[in-house]
């Protein structure tokens, strides 16, 4: 069966973990005995990511490339899990569905390289970040809360950035990046990132493979979750001189991956990608940047009951069957930068239109011998202002505004609304003032934003029907519009590093989902008014020249003002408790993540993924890491997931499937994996 690992290579796999992990630990807990090296370049800090702190009033950046805990990232919503408010949906292995302060879908505007790569499974089984090889890029930005205009329309919740930078050589030379990563459950990974070039232009290779095995929960039991992807991406870059790029970039990717919430696996996430950017930085009058791009991104997606799985032979899922989906999305973005003595303004367009078509049928690969079909097309055009006014060397005021046209169109048969188009205009926009405390190296910042946002494809063609009265959700679900106050302090000392951050908000026609027959999977979109709140914190503080201790604190709350209820799909507190030490060439860390209970539940609601179908238990979950440089080429990490092998799952979760053995009629959640062993090596010359 294709992606299967043999057992032999599972064993011989993780017993290399496991050797590589008993050797670097302890010889990282007796690194203060060795004498100093004199090869290396400095101190080595901390390597093994276990949380990233903000960098500036409600941004976080940091660098994908970098080992973390737990086992590095598959996807992108994995790695974003170590950003203090960010959870996931749960249904396995890989390909969960990121989740900020209990925000989900397009209300998280996630980008990669400036353009919008959208899945096509009705039901979010590809959603966008399970197309995305977190190592592959060099930065990752986030942008939480409704605090910018210029990355597209919607993100009332935040905006996710993963990016690749532009090659800079001075004379002809070279670079090569590359890592492996071996692990428990077969878990086995490649990355390689080459790139060469001279002062006029550039070529970049980049690509990684992924695979793993089922993995075993903390009782050892086998739960489904093995996958096996890949993606390949080119770029070439004409520099003529420092200030000007002009960046061709092409790429491809295909993975599958088992469920053990979902009665169908992914047996294909088919990839394409193209895009054309240009940019012109000092220009030297008040235009000081011109920037340009055009993107295309195509994803050819399978699911089916047979590929990666046996089918039962009853049930409404128990012969073979298929169903192949695709979306087509192309957009591009101009935008200026102008700057004046103490104001800058970034202005702008961006445009983006997606077409979506569907195919299957009964039987193994029936699909191929079907017409697409298509059912949905959209469309959105946006202007956007952003400005910033250093009113003083300690005052900022940050402000921003974009108008948005949206619109969509039903092309499914058999339906009252085909051939219908509806379309709205939808303004958004924010204001924030920055102080800097100087005496006290602090930053305290207050913003208020409002972000209205079209419903997406899976709010208008996914439900079974639409709010009462309604010929369908396409007939009536309204846009969502986000009003909310965000205020925060930074804090950065000679030891000590602290911020906090707090969130308010009020979202009309919050767009909800009700599943009235779970068993069928039936499911009725509606609006209602929510309030939201809460927040993230943290510290880390300098013990020692070589201890250093860390904490973060995520909360989530929200509420149905129009039925009086919980908000379903609120992640539940969350905390990360860390210990690092670190000396010359070594560093060895601890993390414990405690988890509350969650009681505030929305029974039967949810998302177009999931839904609350019971209140969950709290846990704590205790992992160590060590690493190890060599040299200035050479650097090894490992870690131990879950040291004590506890059994848990998280409360952002499916429930197991029926159709691997899981309880039809009393919903459990899938577990979460056992104790994990991984050991990673990074190249770089």
């Amino acid at each position: 069966m294709s992606g299967c690992i043999p057992v032999s290579a599972l064993s011989l796999r993780g017993s290399i973990a496991l050797l590589c992990g008993s050797l670097i630990a302890p010889m990282a807990l007796a690194a203060d005995l060795a004498p100093a090296p004199s090869a290396v370049d400095g101190e080595l800090s901390p390597t093994v990511i276990t949380a990233v702190a903000p960098s500036s009033p409600l941004t976080v950046t940091t660098n994908p490339k970098d080992p973390r805990q737990p086992v590095p990232a598959s996807d992108g919503a994995d790695y974003l899990k170590t950003i203090p408010g960010f959870s996931a949906i749960r249904a396995g292995g890989t390909n969960g569905d990121p989740v900020l302060r209990g925000m989900f879908g397009s209300r998280l505007n996630i980008l990669t390289n400036g353009g919008l790569m959208l899945g096509a499974c009705p039901n979010r089984m590809d959603a966008p970040t399970s197309y995305i090889a977190p190592e592959t890029y060099d930065r990752l930005t986030v942008i939480k809360g409704p605090q910018s205009v210029i990355w597209g329309p919607g993100g009332s919740a935040g905006t996710v950035l993963f990016e690749r930078e532009p090659e800079h050589f001075g004379t002809l030379g070279s670079r090569v990046n590359a890592s492996l990563l071996a692990g428990s459950n077969g878990r086995f990974d490649k990355v390689l990132d080459a790139a060469a070039g001279n002062g006029e232009g550039y070529a970049r290779f980049v690509g990684n493979q992924s695979r793993a095995g089922d993995y075993d929960d903390g009782h050892g039991d086998r739960v489904p979750s093995r996958w096996d992807k890949w993606n390949g991406d080119v770029a070439l870059g004409w520099t003529p001189d420092a200030d000007t790029l002009l960046e061709l970039t092409a790429g491809k990717g295909d993975g599958e991956s088992r469920y053990a919430g979902r009665g169908m696996d992914g047996s294909q996430f088919k990839r394409e990608s193209l895009g054309l950017r240009f940019e012109k930085s000092n220009l030297g009058g008040v235009l000081d940047k011109l920037e340009a791009q055009a993107y295309y991104n195509y994803a050819d997606h399978v699911m089916d009951n047979y590929s990666l799985r046996r089918p039962s032979g009853s049930g409404m899922m128990g012969m073979p069957m298929v169903s192949n989906v695709d979306r087509r999305t192309l957009g591009g973005r101009v935008k200026a930068t102008w700057r004046w003595e103490d104001v800058q303004l970034i202005g702008g367009l961006d445009a983006q239109t997606n077409e979506h078509r569907k195919r299957g049928g009964m039987g193994i690969d029936a699909h191929k011998a079907q017409p697409w079909t298509k059912d949905a097309d959209f469309h959105n055009y946006g202007a956007f202002g952003e400005m910033t006014w250093y009113a003083s060397g300690d005052d900022r005021l940050i402000g921003g505004a974009r108008l948005d046209r949206a619109s969509a169109k039903d092309y499914r048969q058999g339906l009252a609304t085909r051939g219908d188009t509806r379309a709205d205009t939808l303004p958004s926009g924010f204001v924030r003032y920055e102080h800097d405390l100087a005496a006290l190296n602090a930053t305290t910042y207050i913003g208020l934003g409002h972000a209205q946002r079209f419903p997406d494809y899976w709010e208008l063609f996914s439900p079974k029907m639409g709010p009462q009265g309604s010929v369908n959700a396409f007939d009536a679900i309204k846009p969502e519009k986000t009003t909310q106050l965000d205020a925060g302090i930074q804090y950065r000392g000679e030891r000590l590093e602290a911020w906090a951050s707090a969130y308010a908000g009020q979202v009309r026609d919050y767009i909800l989902f009700d599943y009235a027959g779970a068993m069928m999977g039936a499911s009725q979109a509606r609006n209602v008014d929510a309030r939201i709140m809460g927040g993230e914190l943290g510290a880390a503080y300098a013990l020692t020249e070589r201890w250093k201790a860390d904490a973060t604190l995520a909360y989530a709350w929200g509420k149905n003002s129009s039925d009086g209820r919980a908000l379903p799909q609120m992640p539940p507190l969350e905390s990360r408790l860390g210990l690092t030490y670190s000396h010359d060439r070594w560093s060895v860390g601890s993390l414990w993540r405690l988890a509350s209970a969650q009681h505030r539940v929305a029974l039967n609601q949810g998302n177009v993924v999931g839904k609350d179908y019971d209140q969950s238990a709290g846990f704590g979950v205790f992992s160590v890491n060590g690493a190890y440089k060599v040299n200035a080429n050479l650097k090894l990490s490992a870690g131990v997931d879950n040291l004590f092998d506890k059994a848990y799952s998280e409360h952002l979760n499916l429930a197991g499937n029926a159709g691997f053995g899981y309880p039809a009629l009393d919903p459990q959640a899938v577990n979460e994996p056992g104790r994990t062993l991984w050991t990673k090596v990074d190249i770089s010359f």
